[in-house]
């Protein structure tokens, strides 16, 4: 059974993307994410906190054969680039936002995120892509504000 809770931990062949396979899951999340019809953002949000359940688990399990947050788990990422995804506008632009904001908050670890990525197992795993998708997020939502604001956003 861990076999088949790694697979999915990895998301079968992303995670063993020679480079930079975090970034291959962010980018294969999102590209998901384009086609998945919208729901209210109480759905939304109650389908990523069982997602990151689930992702703990994976994840917890993974590490039991990879090691402690190997490279090839990537359901992290899952979790992650969809709460950064949050209200995002349905557009390429802003969905290459997004994905470009979590990929430098993920690698940049702020908030504390360096810190909370210590838990064991896979509550540290996928501790740090909360935050720093809630980060890439929040970002995300200042920055369309003030460009809606100053009269920039396209019509």
């Amino acid at each position: 059974m861990r076999k088949f809770y790694t697979f999915l931990a990895t998301m079968g062949p992303v995670g063993y993307v020679p480079i930079a396979p975090a970034t291959a899951g962010s980018a294969v999340v999102a590209f998901i994410g384009w086609f998945l019809p919208t729901t209210d953002l109480l759905s939304t949000g109650a389908m990523i906190a069982v997602g990151a359940v689930i992702a703990t688990f994976l994840a917890g399990e993974a590490e039991r054969e990879l090691g402690k947050d190997a490279k090839p788990i990537v359901v992290d990422e899952a979790v992650g680039q969809s709460i950064a995804l949050l209200l995002v506008p349905h557009t390429v632009p802003a969905f290459i936002v997004s994905f470009l904001l979590f990929r430098v908050f993920d690698v940049w670890k702020p908030l504390g995120a360096r810190q909370i990525q210590k838990l064991e197992g896979g509550k540290g795993v996928v501790a740090d892509d909360i935050i720093a998708g809630a980060v890439a997020c929040g970002v995300f939502q200042l920055g369309w504000w003030a460009v809606r604001a100053w009269g920039w956003a396209p019509k």
